[in-house]
């Protein structure tokens, strides 16, 4: 699933076709939005926020979230597109470019002054030039009880981690993910999670290891029965959650986690 340095990438890309041009065509292929033209409005901004992405024309946010599958592409006016036009979910097309939202997880059209509705129950963007440390520990601390590891991946409690950072930031802080949050250190966690989204957020290749070689880039995520990288004990795969529709993968050394 993408995460947040994978939008934060996915913005900088769409910022540098669309922003500051004007739309000459635009095509919502979900039926609530099928009527929508933005055509003659000029794109503002584009911005991620978290896990979500938010492009601005004119009175207008185009308000996205990428989900398991979902993808925004930029290409030439005249290029053939890589995925199956039926695939497309947005089409966004100014003079030099064309920009298409393929399988997004979700995708509306809202008034910009509504855009707090949609987003304002985030927690602080872990890649945001607001980003609040401090707001983030406080609102984990809100739920001591919660397995760490879902409370990081709480977006209510600081925005960006999905499950491969969760379980690779368990790993580096030596926490097992169902340790409770009450006995976590967490202004150093939080402190870690914002420098490995910081130094992936250029990368087109995820690294939480410092090694960039195919293969040896995380530490225990996907890695299950395979050794560990510090003590060679097999790493080990579970399941957390209340519910089948709430339960995360996890992935951890029960030697070096604790």
């Amino acid at each position: 699933m993408p995460e947040g340095d994978t939008v934060y990438r996915t913005a900088r890309r769409l910022r540098e076709a669309l922003e500051g041009r004007i739309l000459t065509a635009t095509d919502f292929r979900v039926p609530r939005y099928a009527t929508v033209d933005l055509s003659g409005e000029r794109v503002d901004e584009v911005v991620s926020r978290g896990k979500h992405l938010l492009i601005r024309a004119g009175d207008a946010t185009i308000h996205s979230h990428l989900k398991m599958e979902g993808s925004w592409e930029v290409y030439a006016p005249e290029a053939r597109w890589r995925h199956p036009a039926f695939q497309a979910r947005a089409v966004l097309r100014t003079e030099n470019a064309t920009a298409v939202g393929f399988l997004l997880g979700l995708l509306e059209v809202i008034p910009r002054d509504q855009e707090d509705d949609a987003v304002g129950y985030l927690g602080p963007d872990l890649l945001g030039p607001d980003w609040d440390a401090a707001e983030a520990v406080r609102r984990l601390q809100a739920h001591p009880e919660q397995p760490i590891a879902v409370a990081l991946l709480d977006q209510r409690n600081l925005a960006g981690i999905g499950n491969e950072y969760a379980n690779e930031l368990c790993f580096l802080r030596g926490m097992l993910p169902t340790r409770p949050v009450a006995d976590a250190d967490l202004t150093a966690s939080v402190d870690l999670a914002h420098r490995l989204l910081v130094a992936n957020r250029d990368r087109s290749r995820r690294v939480t290891t410092g090694d960039t070689r195919r293969g040896r880039t995380s530490w225990v995520y996907g890695r299950q029965g395979e050794p560990c990288r510090r003590c060679g004990t097999r790493i080990q795969r579970s399941e957390l959650g209340r519910s089948e529709l709430e339960q995360r993968v996890t992935y951890f050394c029960p030697r070096c986690q604790t």
